[in-house]
């Protein structure tokens, strides 16, 4: 073990108390528990904390529709939660919730040094209101036309049909999505935060290493926009904790979630009689870790340590941001059933196939994870079933059978073991910065020299030798002892097989162990079992079927699936839509578009077409470079407030993720008409 003073708090994004863990989440918390077990695994001082974040308006909506209040709501799914991480071995020191004494204390102590210090002003603005429900609305509880494109029952920030992004009070005959009725606009006072004022420290932090390079780049991004004040207020009702000397006003949930980081090691600190200064204190030496996804980057490195700072606490060490997760190639989708919630995965699979294949796809970067299905089948079965549990198999039989169990009393290969520990040193720093797909591949590697040892040895032959009976024991042995050594490397990711192989050895796996010498070993009893393709047939099965029954909605009805028909048109306004085969040259994010993708469309023309798609959630850029589509030619360009769109793609289904370009036969050409 390593004799070192250092202290590390590691954390994950918390997960929304209004709905189920799903494997999206899921590359999150394996990535973050994966870096904590390996740091105590080396001896060091670490623990890992997260939190249910418990607050807010879908919260409040969810309960009130059951029946029930907040507080049921989120203890129900608090329970949930913790059994589905439990269930992935997901090693949480403390999980508590942001509706606690704790958060409401921090909250309170951070608001009022951002009063204090002249941070906070007060602005009436004008919003959507619901006059049955009696409620500010959020612009995502708005509904109606869009005000470009003139497509029906679309969200009030953005339309899905044709990319348009735009106000609440622009929608035509908009209605209220939780009532029906139609808002009214109504003046209310919020409070908003200066972040501006806090410029020059968070150019400071982000710029010292604390960051990613692409983290960097982005946040670099929203100084040049320049820093907006921040609205940390919502009117009542609203579930979360009313602002003091504010009746009537709550803290937006934005606000109190990230301060669930502290309130949760605030507990844990009082249960352990641990030192919660010597880690959030101003002059802490602790290190603080926080992992989360690209999504919430705003929030974590700008909003989060303006907070910290005027709440006297020090900032994070370092925000590590990942991508997302797609399934083959394709953004979770209910339609395709690769949506999959976490206990339905649970119900077919092994949870340490699924840790194993997210470390071995993982890196330091932000680029997405792809869990490609056949991949997962043969990548599992082949290093885990074929390599690692096959050393341990082909050398435990005969320990047990002919030696009782007893291990011989010197390695054979003493040279080839130490070759197996100083390989750790590279292991190590894989893990300690993040390339767990390194530091997999270092491990793979080592357990094919293994297994070529005893392809070498051949035990199953010595075995029917006569006198041979000590230079049996030594190769099984040696074989055995190099499998410790690898599970040791592995306990980070695969902890329920280390404490199987713990049992097994009747040894503790531990990291670059000394050899086991004249030593009892247990019967061998199977590690892990091969994936089958009808577990994953399953899995998809159960993911479609799940979604009827744990959707917090109504099920939709395969007649709420197709729109109704439009109007029947002659063939000559059919003739005079101009459709052409497209191909995507380029595809680019959009910068402050979150649905809006540019494409730069191949016509057949002297001069390629920029068309803003609004595709994002269901494709990522370089999916489409190279592909053909479809597209109105002869539609008018329009002026958008990111360029100018010069045609419309085709694409079926509702929306958002669900959304597919169309794309022509092979042999199609660009610049072909359609007829």
């Amino acid at each position: 073990m390593t004799n070192s003073p250092r202290k590390i708090l590691v954390t994950s994004a918390l997960p929304y108390a209004n709905g189920s863990i799903h494997i999206g989440h899921l590359v999150e918390y394996i990535q973050t528990d994966i870096w904590a077990r390996f740091h105590k695994l080396r001896g060091y001082e670490c623990y890992y904390v997260c939190a249910d974040d418990a607050h807010g308006t879908p919260i409040m909506l969810r309960a009130q529709k059951e029946g029930i209040e907040p507080e049921e709501l989120i203890k129900r799914m608090h329970a949930e939660h913790q059994a589905d991480f439990a269930a992935f071995a997901i090693g949480f020191d403390n999980y508590y919730s942001t509706h606690s004494p704790e958060n409401r204390q921090f909250a309170y102590l951070i608001y009022q040094g951002l009063k204090t210090a002249g941070h906070i002003e007060q602005r009436i603005i004008r919003q959507a209101y619901d006059p049955v429900k009696e409620m500010f609305l959020p612009d995502r509880f708005i509904r109606g036309e869009c005000p470009k494109c003139g497509t029906a029952d679309q969200y009030g920030d953005h339309c899905e049909a044709c990319g348009a992004t735009y106000s609440p009070t622009e929608l035509k005959n908009p209605v209220s999505a939780i009532s029906g009725a139609t808002p009214i606009e109504k003046d209310s006072e919020h409070f908003f935060v200066n972040l501006a004022n806090f410029e020059t420290m968070l150019k400071e932090w982000t710029s010292s290493g604390s960051l990613q390079l692409e983290t960097q780049h982005k946040v670099n991004e929203f100084f040049e926009a320049g820093l907006q004040a921040w609205d940390i207020s919502r009117d009542a009702p609203y579930f979360g904790f009313e602002i003091p000397d504010a009746p009537n006003k709550y803290f937006y949930v934005w606000l109190d979630a990230p301060i669930g980081y502290m309130a949760s090691f605030k507990q844990f600190c009082e249960k352990k009689n641990l030192d919660f200064e010597a880690f959030w204190g101003k002059d802490s030496q602790a290190e603080v870790y926080h992992f989360i996804g690209k999504d919430i980057v705003y929030f974590h490195t700008l909003f989060w340590p303006a907070m910290l700072t005027a709440g006297g606490f020090r900032k994070p060490t370092a925000v590590f941001v990942h991508g997302f997760l797609t399934v083959d190639g394709h953004k979770m989708s209910k339609s395709r059933g690769t949506f999959i919630n976490a206990r339905t995965y649970l119900d077919h699979l092994n949870p340490e196939y699924l840790r194993y294949y997210f470390a071995a796809k993982l890196g330091s970067g932000v680029d997405d994870v792809d869990l490609n299905l056949d991949d997962f089948l043969h990548r599992v079965n082949a290093d885990l079933v074929g390599k690692v549990v096959n050393i341990a198999s082909r050398c435990a039989g005969f320990i047990s059978k002919r030696f009782n169990g007893q291990l011989a009393p010197q390695l054979a290969d003493s040279l080839l073991y130490q070759q197996f520990i100083e390989a750790g040193t590279a292991i190590a720093e894989a893990y300690d910065q993040r390339e767990y797909n390194k530091a997999v591949r270092d491990i793979m590697a080592l357990a094919d020299r293994a297994n070529q040892y005893i392809d070498e040895y051949k035990p199953w032959i010595l075995a029917k030798q006569a006198g041979q009976e000590t230079e049996l024991q030594a190769i099984c042995s040696q074989g055995l002892n190099l499998f410790r050594v690898l599970m040791g490397y592995l306990a980070p990711i695969l902890p329920l097989m280390a404490e199987k192989v713990t049992e097994f050895l009747a040894a503790p796996v531990i990291w670059q162990p000394q050899p086991l010498l004249a030593h009892t070993i247990n019967p061998f009893k199977p590690l892990m079992q091969r994936v089958e393709q009808l577990q994953i047939e399953a899995l998809l099965e159960s993911a479609k079927e799940s979604l009827k029954t744990l959707s917090p909605s109504p099920p939709i009805q395969p007649s709420q699936l197709i729109e109704p028909l439009a109007e029947t048109i002659n063939y000559d306004d059919f003739a005079k839509i101009d459709l052409r085969i497209a191909k995507i040259i380029q595809a680019d994010p959009v910068e402050g578009a979150d649905k809006l993708l540019r494409l730069t469309l191949d016509i057949g023309e002297e001069k390629p077409r920029n068309v803003f798609a609004g595709i994002k959630e269901a494709y990522q850029p370089e999916q489409l470079v190279g592909r053909l589509t479809v597209m109105i030619a002869n539609l008018a360009p329009r002026k958008m407030r990111f360029g100018l769109s010069e045609g419309m793609v085709l694409a079926a289904g509702p929306g958002k993720k669900d959304i597919f370009l169309l794309r022509p036969d092979e042999g199609a050409q660009p610049g072909m008409r359609i007829k």
